[in-house]
């Protein structure tokens, strides 16, 4: 979990957002035209909206930009795959709701939105960041505990003050309409001992101490198909830990034919949600192989697959193309 800046000058160096394309909303799912206030408006105060939840788009995006400018907008990055992405979720859902307006939550699909993918510079998911007047700030990566969540939040609400966002978002009651944290998914059943002890590890950044506690839990259990998972994601994490994106894709342009630098590439696509890229990637490079890469290369796309999940429709046309290329 990285720290907030402390002060508003070092909002500065943050990504600006501002440059996605302004497009119209998306209806039901954007706040409505006028609620957020604007430069002009001041940046206290209630604000009328549907929902404290929302769903963020590459198209309705500018719109939680405006509304930032009142109420800090926390922006959860997930995927339908992410398995830790459904264990956070639950809980943003009740700390937001905790915070009656003082915050509220964008969930960004990372597939279905490559731009603010990018725009967030969102290496592994999930990935939870913020809006605060318009520019945006990391907050952390992973699924950590609820208490860390809760403590993210309160540095959040002291930066959004100390840089004029203390805004509230009021929630219109509408007569037999249900409460959207009330159809949050329930909590998530307490973790086996070694995964919760990997996901503590993963939250302090210790990489190899996670790998070691899910290889133990597969020792332990070989079907532990949460583990296989988990140990293909961290695996993942541990690879691309300090690695720069604009090196790590230089070095794949300049040596198409190098497979490792082909395999860290591939690891940054599937991090950033290109999952089809990172398969189409690695297939297109296998046939032309030796035996030793073929298997580095083998072996790389089933731990993705584990990752993605193997009910998922991409993974079982990879998994096709793959096993035409073997035999």
């Amino acid at each position: 979990m990285s720290d907030l800046p402390p002060n508003p000058t070092s909002l500065r160096g943050a990504v600006d957002l501002s440059s996605l394309v302004n497009r119209a909303m998306t209806a039901g799912q954007t706040p409505p035209a006028g609620a957020a206030g604007g430069p002009g408006n001041g940046n206290a105060g209630v604000v009328e909206l549907p929902s404290l939840y929302f769903e963020g788009t590459d198209a309705n995006f500018n719109d939680f930009l405006d509304l930032s400018m009142t109420v800090p907008v926390v922006v959860d990055l997930w995927a339908d795959w992410c398995e830790p992405c459904k264990q956070l979720s639950p809980i943003l859902d009740r700390v937001v709701k905790d915070y009656e307006g003082r915050v509220v939550l964008v969930k960004v699909d990372v597939d279905a939105n490559p731009q603010l993918t990018q725009a967030f510079q969102a290496q592994s998911i999930p990935a939870v960041a913020a809006v605060i007047g318009g520019r945006p700030v990391q907050l952390f990566a992973g699924a950590i505990p609820e208490q860390q969540v809760r403590e993210v939040f309160e540095q959040l609400l002291q930066l959004a003050a100390e840089n004029g966002v203390t805004g509230r978002a009021s929630v219109a009651a509408t007569e037999g309409a249900p409460d959207a944290a009330d159809e949050a998914e329930p909590a998530p059943e307490p973790l086996p001992p070694h995964h919760a002890e990997a996901y503590e590890a993963i939250d302090r950044g210790d990489y190899k101490a996670a790998i070691a506690e899910y290889k133990t839990a597969i020792a332990q259990d070989p079907r532990d198909a949460m583990a296989v998972a988990g140990l293909a994601q961290v695996s993942l994490l541990d690879r691309l830990d300090g690695a720069s994106m604009d090196e790590v894709r230089s070095a794949a342009a300049q040596a198409p034919e190098d497979v490792d630098a082909q395999l860290l590439v591939a690891d940054l696509d599937l991090s950033g949600g290109h999952v089809e890229d990172a398969f189409d990637r690695l297939l297109s490079l296998f046939p032309n192989l030796d035996a030793e890469g073929k298997n580095a290369v083998r072996t790389r796309l089933l731990d993705y697959f584990e990752i993605v999940g193997v009910d998922d429709a991409r993974v079982a046309k990879a998994r096709a193309r793959l096993t035409s290329l073997l035999y």
